[in-house]
């Protein structure tokens, strides 16, 4: 694993190494059961963050980069991973914002699947009544909300693939594991549940 050496909040912004871009040595972020709190978007935060929540000692640092960063008076491996030490739990609604919509749904259009232009749609148009809600609103693609306008399913002759509802936490958690991100450190796979294909020794 390797050491790290304590240091003080006020060096981290007086890091002798040479600067790292941005985005660089993402570390991922595991609730106190070490499950991901979040798996889309994965809950990562910036090597900044990260190194700050070690030293207020909020975390429990479970792995690590080979790279290490050094101040005037200290050094420390830039952590991979980490567990808070204090449990969030997850068993809040999620908010009723676009993107939880689109996971819900896949990110595919309720009507013919189609995952480009995705917007949303009230099944029960506004005209009839309909609500904005998580039992009312669908991710549709462009095309098929224009085609379905203010009219009603049967008006337009549509169908819905799955009715809507309103998700858990733990749906949204087990939907978004369906969504790898494109990159993967190595450390991430033992604390990540997705189908992924193991290299042969």
């Amino acid at each position: 694993m390797g050491v790290v050496l304590h240091t003080h909040l006020d060096e981290v912004s007086k890091i002798l190494t040479p600067k790292l871009n941005d985005g660089a040595y993402p570390c991922l972020i595991l609730n106190a059961d070490y499950q991901p709190l979040s798996y889309y978007p994965l809950s990562l935060w910036s090597w900044q963050d990260a190194i700050k929540a070690v030293c207020l000692e909020r975390v429990n640092v479970v792995d690590f980069y080979a790279k290490t960063i050094r101040s005037a008076h200290s050094e420390m491996l830039l952590p991979s991973v980490l567990a808070l030490k204090d449990f969030v739990p997850q068993n809040r609604s999620p908010a009723f914002t676009r993107f939880n919509l689109f996971l819900r749904d896949g990110f595919q259009c309720a009507y013919c699947g189609c995952e480009n232009e995705l917007t949303f749609d009230h099944v029960i148009p506004r005209r009839l009544g309909g609500v904005t809600s998580w039992q009312n609103i669908v991710a549709a693609c462009s095309p098929c909300n224009f085609k379905k306008g203010g009219r009603s399913l049967k008006e337009a002759r549509m169908i819905l693939q799955h009715k809507p509802f309103q998700p858990s936490m733990h749906a949204l958690q087990a939907q978004g594991r369906k969504f790898p991100p494109g990159h993967l450190h190595e450390t991430w796979l033992d604390y990540l549940y997705w189908d992924i294909e193991l290299e042969r020794e």
